[in-house]
């Protein structure tokens, strides 16, 4: 797509639970661009095998760090990011599950929380080591072998989340966000505040703020398939009327609905 070009391939069977997505990406040209990255219920790890983002900041931000941000990780946001790219990008793109990005970084997500972090703060020395071994070898299909591997290696030791933390996100997810958290709770026979604590320091986001995200996120792949109706997304994604779907865009996403259907989202980002 204009000079930009995007490879995957399906990922083993025991990566599913812990793997959305992933994907490498590349330009043939150096032209600068930036995209805004909406809220998605997953959290993203971004190996840059050539030149780093430029500058990644939340939306509204009034003093942004200016450094340049190679190999990073975001934890889950509940607000739009900025990214601003000089052009001739190579990376590899991962989307994790909340509780697969647990078992990876093998720290609380509630510390990444609507932030953007490096790679190597997280994974340690080997993260280089894996950006370097990845770069070094010009076979996409050899450099998934390796991220495979990799992956594996230390989710496979990675903590797990408690079964309950577990079932409630499930609940969630299948429901895209249309469950009340005292529901959840009785669900999974916890406290409703136990639940929160639990729930947030291992998802990432508070049950209420997870349901809100997914909620909307389901509305913007709704939005975006061909002849999709605005009143019927609306009670589809049980928002109580277009307004509330209006404000919830506002909030967690700086546009409106038809802006969103209008434009081009692709994994998570809004060209701009």
């Amino acid at each position: 797509m204009g000079g930009r070009w995007r490879v995957t391939r399906p990922w083993p069977d025991r990566l599913r639970p812990y793997v959305h997505s992933y994907a490498g990406y590349w330009d043939a040209g150096a032209t600068p661009f930036r995209v805004r990255l909406v809220p998605t219920g997953r959290a993203v790890v971004v190996i840059s095998l050539g030149e780093p983002f430029a500058q990644v900041r939340r939306l509204g931000e009034s003093s942004p760090d200016a450094q340049v941000t190679g190999s990073l990780v975001a934890g889950l946001e509940d607000g739009p990011r900025l990214c601003d790219h000089p052009g001739g990008q190579e990376a590899i793109r991962l989307e994790l599950t909340p509780l697969g990005a647990y078992r990876l970084f093998a720290m609380p997500m509630s510390e990444l929380t609507n932030r953007v972090v490096g790679l190597g703060d997280v994974l340690g020395p080997q993260a280089g080591v894996l950006a370097e071994r990845l770069a070094a070898t010009a076979d996409w299909g050899a450099r998934f072998d390796l991220l495979d591997l990799a992956l594996w290696a230390r989710i496979e030791r990675g903590p797990d989340a408690a079964p309950e933390v577990r079932h409630a996100w499930r609940l969630l997810a299948r429901a895209g966000g249309a469950i009340p958290v005292g529901r959840l709770a009785a669900e999974v026979g916890w406290s409703q505040g136990y639940l929160v604590r639990r729930f947030t320091e291992q998802v990432g986001l508070t049950p209420k703020t997870s349901a809100r995200v997914l909620r909307f996120h389901r509305a913007v792949r709704l939005l975006t398939r061909e002849g999709s109706n605005l009143t019927e997304v609306t009670a589809a994604c049980g928002f109580y009327d277009q307004a509330h779907l209006n404000r919830e865009f506002r909030a967690l996403a700086e546009t409106t609905p038809g802006q969103m259907a209008a434009a081009r989202v692709t994994e998570g980002a809004l060209a701009l």
